[in-house]
């Protein structure tokens, strides 16, 4: 049996809800934890519409991008959508789930599927995370290091980019005098010990801090750890928001921007005067990304591919690059595409379909 708590949490490990934005509600929004899965619809926005295409498809998961519940429900009568739709999910128990901006903050997000599409390749998270590293330190008994260093290796810290198991450690002395009511793993009580030390340093997420440390504390063999928990002011760029990447070759900027409309399947592309001719680096944000445009800059990007830039923000362009905004359902349309992918690697035992529902509330003529 799989429950919805072992699909949540194999989402969870591609994209930590730690990473979402503060104003986000990503995570299991109606449903039980313990309840089997059945069956998974995947969609982009969780409405009415998606309840009852689930009920046909006798699904009772949902996994959607966009929480339906952003705002704290202060009634549940079906007053507007939102409580209509979470009215529906309850009565026919159906679990809602999204996966949101914590999505959209991994390499392999969003923005990953909107580069898959356009042929943008080398791909490096734009605007990194910040504050969101720690580094511990410890001292360990030299012929534990190792022992105590692959735990922690195991509990996730050591992880720096394309690399694992980095660590640092330097030997020393350390001293201490075991009271009366110690079990000191060396040394004699009332008489103080030297003992053979390693100092040893381990950079980790903050979200792991209590796995990292709990990991440290098992395998330590003293009685007392000493460990020293800083939070680093160095940036993540395994995280963040948005991506840069290159194309292959050098293309002319409109022909660029005639592919992204028929790829991306946009009714119109909006874009800012063509002041590159060809473009060859591309920075790529999945829905509102006018926040970026700075970061974008500096990546030296020939084009801005994102959403919803207001008309004076298109000025801010101020002829350093193009911006080209072509929707937010558009932009994130693959979404449920990734998400499908996602879970058909991990999961055979229940149908995953994807939403055959246009949930786009805006048309063009």
């Amino acid at each position: 049996m799989i429950t919805v708590k072992q699909v949540t949490n194999y989402l969870e490990s591609i994209a930590p809800l730690a990473y979402q934005e503060s104003y986000d509600n990503a995570g299991l929004i109606v449903g039980d934890f313990n309840s089997e899965v059945k069956g998974v619809l995947v969609c982009l926005d969780s409405v009415e519409e998606t309840i009852e295409e689930a009920k046909k498809q006798e699904a009772n998961l949902i996994i959607a991008h966009h929480p339906i519940v952003f705002k704290g429900l202060k009634r549940l009568n079906g007053s507007n959508y939102v409580e209509r739709t979470v009215i529906s999910a309850i009565k026919n128990d159906i679990a809602i789930y999204a996966t949101h901006t914590n999505l959209d903050s991994v390499l392999n997000g969003v923005n990953s599927m909107i580069a898959k599409k356009i042929g943008v390749k080398n791909l490096r998270i734009l605007d990194p995370q910040k504050n969101g590293l720690k580094k511990l330190i410890s001292y360990v008994p030299n012929a534990k290091k190792d022992e105590v260093l692959e735990s922690l290796f195991s509990a996730g810290a050591g992880q720096i980019g394309d690399y694992s198991h980095c660590s640092f450690s330097h030997e020393g002395i350390g001293t201490f005098k075991a009271l009366e009511n110690a079990d000191p793993y060396v040394g004699e009580k009332g008489q103080v010990h030297h003992e053979e030390e390693s100092r040893i340093e381990v950079i980790f997420e903050s979200h792991k801090q209590s796995v990292v440390v709990r990991a440290l504390l098992e395998a330590h063999p003293y009685e007392e750890v000493a460990y020293d928990v800083l939070r680093l002011d160095n940036k993540n760029n395994q995280v963040g928001l948005g991506v840069v990447g290159e194309l292959e070759e050098e293309i002319p900027t409109m022909d660029l921007l005639q592919e992204i409309k028929t790829k991306m399947n946009a009714g119109v592309v909006k874009y800012t005067p063509v002041v590159k001719s060809h473009v060859k680096r591309v920075a790529i944000c999945g829905g509102s990304g006018s926040f970026l445009l700075s970061a974008a800059k500096r990546s030296g990007a020939d084009l801005f591919l994102t959403a919803d830039f207001k008309y004076h923000e298109f000025f801010d362009a101020e002829k350093q690059l193009v911006i080209a905004d072509i929707g937010h359902y558009e932009s994130e349309q693959y979404t449920s595409e990734l998400l499908a992918d996602f879970l058909k690697q991990k999961f055979s035992t229940f149908a995953i379909r994807i939403s055959e529902i246009n949930t786009n509330p805006v048309n063009y003529l």
